[in-house]
């Protein structure tokens, strides 16, 4: 079996932005296009992906160098990779899909919304942090560790397991683990984008998540929520339609793929 062909999986491919980008399509309905974390893929949602797609199509994504979606000679940012998702939307003729990331798909999601208001619906934005200085010290030393001489001592964990399984070339696992090293260890702040947003917005955290809830209030609270008491109609809550959910008894590893997650959802785009 050639190295381009290990796992084709049920899904399509797009040319967008000089990469081919993986997805697949699940259900019918509403077009929502749903973000995977870091050294994950669109598969990873499994367990949620039946609850989503009754109610819509799902177009699961897998981001650059991730799951079937080979690495280009690129950064692995969150803002190049928001243009693949816009450039994606304009491939598939999709009128203003919903958009759902989580972990570093939550970042995709904000920016691609950030950056192309007019091609999104609403936007949820799970387990994303917009510093890096509001994620727990403990986490951000360990942080420090992802890099190529890692590989070695991953190939027992299952985000491996699923690399080697799907990916087109699974030589590429120490640079994968290079880049998301190098992106974590970037400083940037997306306030401004986040303040910025003009799509109906839902912030979701676990209630154990990578940084306390306080981060995710705070993001909530750029966007007019958590101000004032909403009073008995709903006329206080936050103009635009935005929304916080923190969920209980989860933390940042098991929240994309909780029911919970897929209910907090469901409520927020169908509302």
């Amino acid at each position: 079996m050639a190295a381009t062909d290990r796992s084709p999986g049920p899904g399509e491919y797009a040319e967008v932005n000089g990469i081919n980008l993986y997805f697949e399509r699940h259900g019918a309905g509403r077009p929502l296009i749903l973000l995977h974390g870091g050294l994950m893929s669109g598969e990873t949602f499994g367990p949620v992906l039946p609850a989503l797609a009754e109610h819509h199509q799902v177009i699961a994504v897998d981001l650059q160098g991730h799951g079937r979606t080979a690495d280009i000679d690129r950064s692995l940012d969150v803002r190049l990779m928001a243009d693949d998702i816009g450039a994606l939307i304009d491939h598939l003729r999709l009128d203003r899909p919903d958009v759902v990331g989580y972990s570093l798909g939550g970042g995709v999601a904000l920016h691609t919304a950030a950056k192309y208001p007019s091609k999104v619906g609403r936007l949820v934005t799970a387990a994303a942090n917009i510093r890096p200085d509001a994620v727990y010290p403990e986490i951000r030393e360990q942080q420090k560790q992802v890099n190529a001489a890692a590989a070695e001592f991953m190939k027992s964990t299952p985000m491996y397991e699923l690399y080697a399984r799907v990916a087109p070339r699974p030589g590429d696992f120490p640079r994968l683990l290079d880049k998301i090293g190098e992106a974590m260890a970037r400083d940037f702040d997306f306030t401004e984008d986040v303040r910025g947003l003009r799509v109906p917005t839902l912030v979701v955290a676990a209630d154990a998540d990578m940084a306390p809830p306080s981060h995710y209030v705070e993001i909530f609270a750029l966007l007019g929520g958590g101000l004032r008491d909403g009073g008995w109609t709903g006329e206080g809550r936050p103009e635009g339609g935005h929304a916080l959910a923190i969920l209980p008894g989860l933390t940042h590893y098991d929240l994309g793929d909780s029911p919970l997650f897929a209910t907090a959802v469901l409520a927020f785009l169908d509302r």
